[in-house]
């Protein structure tokens, strides 16, 4: 009998449906390049009727789902008969590697996981918990690495690099040189022949050069065989319908840098869904590396097409909510955010038509 069996009544274990999720294991972690580098974990789920499949949350994520479960539960708080105690999850961590504190997390993540899918039968019908472990139509396009926590430790694994076809495939020369800003964008020198593997959006490609694939602007390529029609973003379908960007794509942000000579327009593409909010502290620190300026202020113009300064998380939160409110009003490409970030120097106030 397995654990989470021995830990409940048995006739309540045997009334569970058989979609609930009964244990979860990490299997790896990887890394991401959203507005800040962070690290997924992919479980493992395992369901009472035995079936497996892979999610991918990260450590917010749990945290998230444990503090919805202490609003409900709040420790031993009484539904009916029964009471509840939850698990303890592994505090935040500011400072540090942040692969080694994904590491060093695993362990206590999945501690925290084993009690909490042992906990009483009625417990993990919550909705919550359910959510959290459900595979979304996101984790199911995903295409797993090797993960090493899960293959026999004696047996390995040999990953073969496919061959690129010189003749065949799509391929640019680069007439620009171009610096990468970030570790999404590739760095660019003149007369490189480019790999092309897809298109991000109108502006921007994703190709492989010198061993490395990141993205870059297609003005500064000269296009040699184009990419199949299939690998364009926001194609339509035989429909008239537009698709949206397949699983593990960019989206991509615009963004302004109103300067005293002019406004630079720039697309910051990062490896997170079109729903995230980022944090104003990460909006920040993106915007100082992709303009190469310090002493910056965030804005946004709100409906009036008045500038407004950004100054903590809840001016963000602001700043999307009228950007999702106001995205089905303005024509954007399927990848590309609702809202838009206008980046000005500090002490610069004229972009707000007045002064201090």
């Amino acid at each position: 009998m397995s654990l989470p069996r021995q830990l409940r009544d048995e006739s309540d274990f045997d009334q569970l449906p058989d979609n609930i999720p009964i244990s979860a294991m990490i299997a790896d972690i990887e890394e991401k390049r959203g507005f800040m580098v962070f690290y997924r974990f992919v479980i493992e789920v395992k369901t009472k009727g035995g079936i497996k499949y892979l999610i991918y949350r990260r450590y917010r994520e749990f945290f998230a789902l444990h503090q919805a479960l202490e609003l409900k539960f709040a420790g031993d708080s009484q539904i009916g008969q029964s009471t509840c105690t939850l698990p303890t999850l592994p505090g935040k961590v500011y400072m540090g590697n942040k692969q080694e504190i994904a590491e060093n997390r695993i362990p206590e993540l999945n501690n925290y996981m084993k009690k909490l899918l042992s906990l009483p039968t009625w417990v993990l019908m919550v909705e919550e918990i359910q959510m959290f472990f459900y595979q979304t139509d996101s984790d199911s396009l995903q295409t797993p690495r090797a993960l090493r926590r899960l293959r026999p430790p004696t047996r390995r694994i040999k990953t073969v690099k496919p061959k690129l076809d010189l003749l065949s495939s799509p391929r640019a020369e680069v007439v620009f040189d171009f610096s990468g800003s970030g570790q999404l964008e590739l760095s660019l020198r003149t007369g490189e022949v480019i790999f092309l593997l897809r298109r991000v959006n109108a502006d921007w490609l994703e190709g492989t050069v010198r061993n490395q694939t990141g993205i870059f602007p297609a003005s500064f390529v000269k296009i040699i065989k184009p990419l199949p029609e299939s690998d364009s973003e926001g194609e339509e379908d035989a429909s008239g319908t537009k698709k949206g960007p397949p699983a593990g794509s960019y989206s991509c942000l615009r963004c302004f840098l109103h300067l005293p000579t002019g406004v630079e327009t720039r697309d910051l593409c990062v490896e997170e869904a079109l729903s995230a909010r980022p944090s104003y502290r990460e909006l920040f620190t993106r915007m100082r590396e992709l303009f190469k300026l310090e002493d910056i202020a965030l804005n946004y113009r709100d409906t009036d097409g008045d500038m407004v300064r950004l100054l903590d998380d809840e001016d963000v939160e602001l700043m999307v909510q009228e950007g999702r409110r106001r995205g089905s009003e303005v024509k954007r490409p399927v990848n590309q955010y609702p809202w838009e970030l206008r980046v000005s120097l500090a002490s610069d106030f004229s972009v707000y038509n007045t002064e201090p």
